[in-house]
């Protein structure tokens, strides 16, 4: 190669086109005319000084110069693009602010202490915490709106990079009087079959439940409600069992209002997840968040 910077939208190009498994739809991918492209690529691999593609009447593939060069391309590209968004978003104010967004047991229970640890080490840092369901926290950072989310429900989602900081447990609960007050052996098919108190769609504490013990999801549940004090609150009133984080239900177990019921087999347990648009490679307060995050979080202690 010459000694000059690199050429950005060759190698972008270069990129699609493997990853396309063509010229023309690489070229496609990149809003490129074919014949441009190909020029495009010719002059890539004169800087080379060898070729790139292995060309056939089914497209194209890389030679192993070619995987060689496309590794060191997509590292440039990524980090091309986390310049470009330190371009637009990096000002002061951008550096200063951090709007971010939790579902609502990761919020209540470890978003606090995780807010308390980065200002003692970027205490210029001022972030907003918004406090939303799984499903609204990946929307709002699936639309740009917040910068970082942290989520409980099992399901990835698309569009969006995201990474595991923790695992919490969920745990049945019920109030003292009910009949499986003392039990240790509750199946997940008697579980499965008992109408519950849930919390209401979209909730990453009822997608987890209902990926983790599939058959709850075809039993009526016994009440709707929006949030886990709500939960708690009518569980303890003798509406019926419920299934919820052991963070939201600590201090009830602890002061007895609710009572544990053992489960038979292994317990439930679900990720905790943090989850960003943008470049993969996360900057800032909003990388130093989830380091913080990953350091503290349930299962990580």
């Amino acid at each position: 190669m010459t000694s000059s910077l690199p050429n950005l939208p060759a190698l972008a190009l270069f990129v699609a086109v493997i990853d396309e498994g063509g010229l023309g739809a690489g070229a496609r991918r990149q809003g490129m005319a074919q014949p441009n492209a190909s020029r495009m690529i010719a002059r890539l691999e004169a800087q080379a000084g060898q070729a790139l593609l292995e060309r056939s009447p089914r497209g194209a593939r890389p030679t192993p110069a070619g995987l060689v060069l496309a590794a060191h391309a997509r590292e440039l590209l990524e980090a091309a693009a986390a310049f470009t968004d330190w371009i637009e978003h990096g000002t002061e104010e951008e550096a200063t602010l951090l709007e971010i967004g939790a579902s609502m047991t990761v919020a209540e229970h470890l978003v606090p202490a995780w807010l308390t640890a980065l200002r003692s080490v970027a205490p210029a840092v001022r972030v907003t915490p918004h406090v939303l369901n799984s499903t609204g926290v990946v929307s709002q950072v699936r639309e740009g709106t917040l910068r970082l989310g942290f989520i409980e429900t099992p399901h990835l989602p698309a569009g969006l990079h995201a990474l595991t900081v923790g695992e919490d447990e969920l745990v049945v609960v019920v109030a003292p009087g009910h009949p499986w007050a003392g039990r240790t052996d509750l199946s997940r098919d008697e579980l499965a079959a008992t109408p519950l108190v849930v919390r209401e769609g979209g909730s990453g504490t009822r997608e987890a439940f209902e990926q983790l013990v599939p058959a709850a999801a075809e039993t009526e549940p016994v009440q709707v409600l929006g949030s886990n004090a709500a939960v708690r609150v009518a569980v303890a009133g003798g509406a019926g069992p419920a299934v919820l984080s052991r963070l939201a239900v600590r201090s009830a177990l602890s002061g007895g209002d609710l009572l544990e019921v053992g489960l038979a087999g292994e317990p439930l347990r679900r990720p905790l997840t943090a989850v960003w648009g943008g470049p993969r490679r996360l900057s800032g307060a909003a990388a130093e968040l989830v380091a913080l995050a990953r350091r503290d979080a349930p299962a990580n202690r």
